[in-house]
């Protein structure tokens, strides 16, 4: 009978220590992740540049509010790349920069080269799109538009909205990056 006490007492001080280990671990993944995000942007050194508790609070609000954000955008694709799912975010960056071409020999280099590395069946970063928006695009590359991605760019940007996004405002790396902010808020 001792010898179960002292086990179990052994037992819950090791899964005491393993939750203080992991509660460090979470601070500690946040604050190394602020200082990661900042070297990246290091250039900007205004104040009103800098990652703050008030602009990554705000992510939480949308989707739309965290791609708004240089920050936001950055801890997502990690995010992302951490769960090897970040095909879609790569996808839709592609697009609003393929939006931005003016040359139509441009347009159609650069319309073949999202259509070979996302759209198509076996593509290496395959969307998941329906067969239609698959075959419409296809056929649209042919001829290429600043619109021939649309339909499949709102797919993506919802299957993110409903999936990827609500994942990522319960994962580790944004809850310690929020829980880093505000200790250092705390502390002024």
């Amino acid at each position: 009978m001792p010898n179960l006490i002292i086990t179990e007492t052994l037992t819950q001080t090791q899964h005491f220590n393993m939750e203080q280990d992991d509660r460090r671990r979470n601070k500690n993944l946040g604050k190394n992740f602020m200082c990661r995000l900042q070297c990246m942007f290091s250039h900007s050194s205004t104040s009103e540049s800098r990652l703050s508790l008030e602009d990554t609070q705000q992510w939480s609000q949308s989707l739309e509010r965290l791609l708004e954000s240089k920050y936001g955008l950055a801890t997502f694709r990690t995010f992302l790349k951490s769960e090897f799912s970040d095909e879609n975010i790569e996808f839709w960056l592609t697009c609003e920069e393929y939006k931005k071409i003016k040359s139509s020999f441009r347009m159609s280099s650069k319309a073949k080269k999202i259509y070979e590395h996302f759209i198509k069946a076996e593509a290496p970063k395959e969307i998941n799109i329906d067969y239609h928006t698959r075959e419409q695009i296809k056929r649209a590359v042919k001829n290429p538009t600043l619109q021939c991605f649309d339909d499949a760019q709102k797919i993506v940007y919802g299957l993110m909205e409903r999936d990827s996004y609500p994942r990522f405002l319960r994962s580790d790396i944004y809850r310690s990056l929020l829980e880093s902010l505000a200790t250092d808020a705390v502390k002024g």
